[in-house]
């Protein structure tokens, strides 16, 4: 990591940059207080558009020009004290040192895929940007997969290249025989290893000249494996419109990002969260994003940040609010954190509140899938209604639909579907790699089909109600997780719960709630507190929703970005039948 924090003193960033390319003519004469990066209106398109050239180098010239404050474009920490901060001009030189590791040392080419399986380092940074300047399609994933979900990807995606950590390097050497694709393999590692390229010494050698590829808004940029809630993971692969959206003016209205802003997305590196939340969105604003190394997560480490770095826009899973609000405190102030945003799973109107109360802050909710970015959200122009995702977020035209893709009237339950006739947003996922019988299974009339349930209001607020896959069918009676959930939330026993299908001899499956109790109800009487919670959620919902079965936990399984491991719980059920 020392290399890191040398930069300026090892390559000299301060000499004079090279093809920086110059901001739009429609832009360059801004005044310092109109400086911002190229932008669209929500439906405009244009022919042409490279991330790394027509925003990131944007900001590079804008520094260099002197129209952009001191405050760092990147700044990363760890539990031991280092820090690394990047200025715009750095990350561009670095990016193209990366760009011309990847086609010269490699030999990949515009179209190979590459697979990019790093924890929240820097180099995560460089060699996505790096991709994105030469039109290698890089697929992140998390440093949790197990060998068998690495060879899965490798297999499936035929990836030319691989970039990892010592971790996972010799599961990569072991199946290496079983993936004729894999030619080239690149190390982040203060060590060396047999038969790897190690990438920190290679980008201190590496040549900062580098053009970036005219790419097309179509080509492709990215691939995200989905989550698998069924079957096997499966390749969703975006354009470079996707690095579009933060650029129409709705999207950034989301969260406002101004250059002055400091902003922390706490999200796995593996997910479609990270290159947006950690990456596009704020780098489009031209502010600063902040990154803890965060290995493990810890609900003590976060607050101490949010406590100790002048953070004032926060990102994160709703459970990460929730860990924060179970800790031991009635009130708390961040000095300078001024909005929160939460996404990734069902934010509860309870844990609203109660962050309204005990911080100050309000808590806006967004939403959206590996196949879209965002889908919805409530502004922060907007009212906050609780229980409601948001509306929906152009360039998507949201609708809740029928299974034959007929719109539905307001409050009625129905598919979350978004219009992809007659234009498909360029934002939306291009297809499922490999697979045009799934990609063609999503298409429903006129609509793409997300597979989650919800309805939506007079006003356009939509509720979610759950996956279409999760739905729990009792006795002929569908029933989403999320309002039984949201029903146990209500009650001042519950501090979080999950729920999923359980089977059942004679209804086929039930409702089966996993709870973990709240401080103050931990010495009740289980049995009598098992009732009581079911009689809670059958006066506020409908009855035949109440979970017959209870199971109390010290804790729900979670990611490393604190997300409920739902799918883990639904396994367990399933193993007992």
């Amino acid at each position: 990591m020392q290399w890191l924090m040398r930069f300026r003193i090892l390559w000299g960033i301060h000499k004079s940059f090279h093809n920086i390319h110059p901001a739009p003519s429609q832009l360059r004469c801004r005044s310092l207080s109109e400086v911002g990066a190229p932008r669209w209106n929500d439906y405009e398109v244009p022919e042409e558009f490279n991330f790394a050239s027509c925003v990131l180098d944007y900001w590079a010239q804008m520094e260099k020009e002197g129209k952009r404050g001191p405050n760092p474009a990147f700044w990363w920490v760890n539990g031991q004290g280092d820090e690394v901060k990047w200025s715009f001009r750095e990350i561009a030189d670095l990016t193209r040192r990366t760009a011309n590791i990847l086609t010269q040392t490699c030999g990949l080419q515009q179209g190979d895929l590459l697979a990019l399986i790093l924890p929240r380092v820097p180099e995560w940074w460089l060699v996505a940007v790096g991709c994105m300047r030469t039109g290698i399609i890089f697929m992140p994933a998390t440093i949790m997969l197990k060998a068998k979900d690495i060879l899965y990807r490798l297999q499936m995606s035929k990836a030319k290249g691989i970039v990892t950590t010592d971790t996972l390097a010799s599961d990569v050497d072991s199946m290496a025989s079983e993936c004729p694709s894999l030619k080239t393999k690149l190390l982040v590692s203060d060590h060396s290893r047999e038969g790897w390229l190690d990438f920190r010494s290679l980008v201190k050698s590496a040549s900062p000249e580098h053009t970036c590829i005219k790419s097309k808004t179509t080509d492709p940029m990215v691939i995200f494996f989905t989550s698998g809630t069924t079957g096997f993971p499966k390749m969703a692969k975006h354009s470079h419109g996707l690095a579009l959206q933060p650029s129409f003016p709705t999207s950034r209205k989301i969260r406002s990002l101004k250059t002055s802003d400091v902003s922390w997305c706490l999200s796995d590196s593996g997910w479609i969260l990270a290159t947006m939340g950690t990456l596009v969105e704020p780098w489009t604003a031209g502010c600063t994003v902040f990154i803890h190394h965060l290995p493990q997560f810890d609900t003590k480490v976060i607050i101490q940040a949010l406590l100790k770095y002048p953070i004032n826009q926060f990102y994160g899973a709703p459970s990460i609010f929730r860990m924060i609000l179970q800790q031991d405190f009635t009130s708390i102030r961040f000095p300078a954190l001024e909005h929160c945003c939460t996404g990734g799973e069902v934010l509860w109107p309870k844990d609203q509140e109660e962050w309204k109360r005990r911080t100050g802050l309000l808590l806006y909710n967004v939403y959206g899938q590996s196949e879209t970015g965002i889908i919805c959200a409530t502004l922060r122009e907007m009212k906050i209604k609780p229980g409601f995702l948001g509306k929906a977020s152009p360039p998507y035209d949201v609708q809740v639909i029928d299974d034959k893709g007929s719109i539905l009237p307001p409050n009625t339950e129905g598919n979350i579907g978004i219009r992809i006739k007659p234009a498909r947003p360029v934002t939306l996922f291009m297809c499922y790699e490999g697979n045009p019988e799934k990609t063609a299974e999503v298409e429903c009339g006129d609509f793409f089909n997300t597979g989650d349930r919800g309805m939506m209001d007079e006003e356009g607020y939509i509720c979610f109600l759950g996956r279409s896959d999760d739905i729990i069918n009792a006795s002929g009676y569908r029933i989403g997780p999320a309002e039984v959930e949201s029903a146990l939330m209500e009650h001042p026993a519950v501090a979080e719960s999950a729920v999923v299908s359980s089977p059942d001899p004679i209804r086929g499956e039930v409702v089966k709630a996993f709870i973990v109790l709240t401080p103050q109800f931990l010495s009740h009487d289980k049995d009598q507190l098992t009732k009581e919670l079911q009689d809670h959620v059958k006066s506020v919902t409908a009855p035949y929703k109440y979970p017959r079965k209870v199971e109390f936990v010290p804790d729900l399984p979670k990611t490393i970005t604190g997300k409920i491991k739902r799918k883990e719980l639904q396994k367990k059920e399933k193993g007992q039948m």
